[in-house]
């Protein structure tokens, strides 16, 4: 195996981004603009914009200015979420966010990666999923391919490496189970 990091033999060509680099920014001339300068209770025209670029967007979401989508064709939320100041959405792959969810502010739901064994390092992407009643909350990031189940919960500053199990609270760097959400008969 060689190893020698080779970064100058990178290459992505079999990637796609889901849309022409005109449309992707195009989408990034808005987000810096349109959407982030649009005052605090503007959701609805941040969920028209987020829906003119291909975003799948439900009925009452809650996006905040200041919260970023690399793609957002790649991006699905469902109705009654929240997205608070400074997420990012890093959708080189797909993010599906539930209903009724809450991302609090400056999480980082990141799809990609690299391939630390790669000489080249490979870019890696996965999706991730986020559940109906999940509450991620401040300064949690996600890696890439994690699934948040139903009504579970990722304590602030936490790093989520692994699926967390519906209706579990997570904790920690990396996140562990800390206790149940609702007790078995309230969920």
């Amino acid at each position: 195996m060689n190893n020698n990091v080779e970064l100058n033999k990178y290459n992505q060509d079999w990637y796609s981004r889901g849309r022409s680099k005109l449309i992707v920014m195009l989408w990034w001339f808005v987000q810096s603009t349109l959407f982030r300068l649009s005052l605090h209770n503007m959701y609805g025209w941040r969920r028209f914009l987020l829906i003119l670029f291909g975003a799948k967007i439900g009925k009452g979401v809650r996006v905040r200015a200041s919260a970023k989508f690399l793609y957002p064709w790649k991006v699905e939320i469902g109705n009654h979420s929240w997205i608070g100041d400074q997420v990012e959405f890093y959708s080189l792959d797909y993010i599906k966010v539930g209903e009724q969810c809450v991302i609090s502010q400056k999480s980082y739901l990141c799809t990609g990666s690299h391939d630390i064994q790669d000489p080249q390092f490979g870019l890696v992407t996965k999706p991730i999923l986020i559940e109906n009643g999940a509450w991620v909350a401040t300064d949690v990031f996600v890696y890439p391919g994690v699934s948040i189940r139903e009504k579970a919960v990722v304590a602030a500053r936490s790093t989520v490496t692994k699926d967390v199990p519906r209706n579990e609270v997570h904790a920690g760097m990396p996140a562990k189970f800390l206790k149940f959400r609702f007790e078995e008969g309230n969920q």
